[in-house]
């Protein structure tokens, strides 16, 4: 009779050296047994020594890295090694821009999903006209909906960043990044952020990121419609943001540049697709 592990004692079972070689010598092929490295809680001895027994032993490049992924993770499974919501920042979180919610009876980090405006709309266009350009015509970018799902009570909120480089190994290529700007280059600060507010309007929020008149067209966010923030690095791509000072209620959002727009001129330059995570303050 064939006895079958309950999912408890798989999650019980914890790898060894001695494990790893077993599953090489059984035939299993690379991606299987990395598999099972990554899913599994370790105790592995990894020393220059060790290495070299493993080597010898059979076991591949490939997955004596997955092992020292592993134990760089202090032996715990990859799929729990990530938390979603908790509130400690040193606690590895998956790549994303997170509020601190630490006016609830559990704080806890609650993430804050992107919206993609690729809609521009003008501002001041009949002025512009009448005055022969010398009035200012502005652009706006435009996101759905008069306010945001996730709500701060708090007048300066806590943000936390976490960039690819929090949750990838030294010896982990780069891979497909949710952090992607124009040209395909990842973004890994928050200094490539801009922190605005938005006017609302009848279904829809917007603010200003261009203007164009006689002297000229402006692309991006005007400096005095910025709102000034700190950061600072607790952590390899982990950065704690607050704003610098209390925020009155109202919509806002961490805005940058995705791609350029497709007009010529200042169209093409900053007012295309933008990347947005909006909040609201709520008192």
């Amino acid at each position: 009779m064939v006895s079958i592990g309950t999912a408890a004692d798989l999650e019980a079972e914890t790898l060894t050296n001695k494990n790893v070689v077993d599953l090489v010598m059984a035939g299993l092929g690379d991606e299987a047994v990395i598999a099972k490295v990554r899913a599994s809680t370790a105790t592995y001895n990894l020393a220059t020594n060790d290495l070299i027994i493993l080597k010898k032993s059979g076991v591949s490049g490939s997955v004596i890295a997955a092992m020292i992924e592993a134990d760089a993770r202090g032996g715990v499974p990859s799929r729990a090694a990530l938390s979603a919501d908790s509130a400690d920042p040193l606690v590895p979180h998956p790549s994303g821009l997170y509020m601190l919610a630490d006016w609830l009876p559990q704080p806890k980090m609650v993430r804050l999903d992107p919206t993609i405006s690729n809609q521009s709309k003008t501002g001041g266009l009949l002025g512009y006209a009448f005055t022969g350009g010398i009035a200012s015509l502005s652009i706006k970018t435009v996101i759905p909906n008069v306010t945001a799902p996730i709500k701060a009570s708090r007048s300066r909120p806590t943000f936390y960043f976490y960039f690819d480089e929090a949750n990838r190994a030294p010896s982990q290529p780069p891979a497909g990044s949710v952090w992607l700007s124009g040209a395909a280059s990842a973004v890994s600060s928050p200094n490539e952020f801009t922190l605005v507010s938005f006017e609302i309007k009848k279904d829809r929020r917007e603010t200003r990121v261009g203007s164009m008149n006689l002297a000229g067209a402006k692309s991006g966010v005007m400096d005095k419609d910025r709102i000034a923030f700190v950061y600072e690095q607790i952590a390899p791509g982990v950065f704690k943001v607050s704003p610098k000072a209390d925020l009155p209620a109202g919509e806002y959002g961490f805005l940058y540049a995705i791609g350029g727009g497709t007009g010529p001129g200042m169209w093409s330059r900053g007012t295309g697709a933008s990347r947005i995570f909006d909040f609201s303050i709520q008192h």
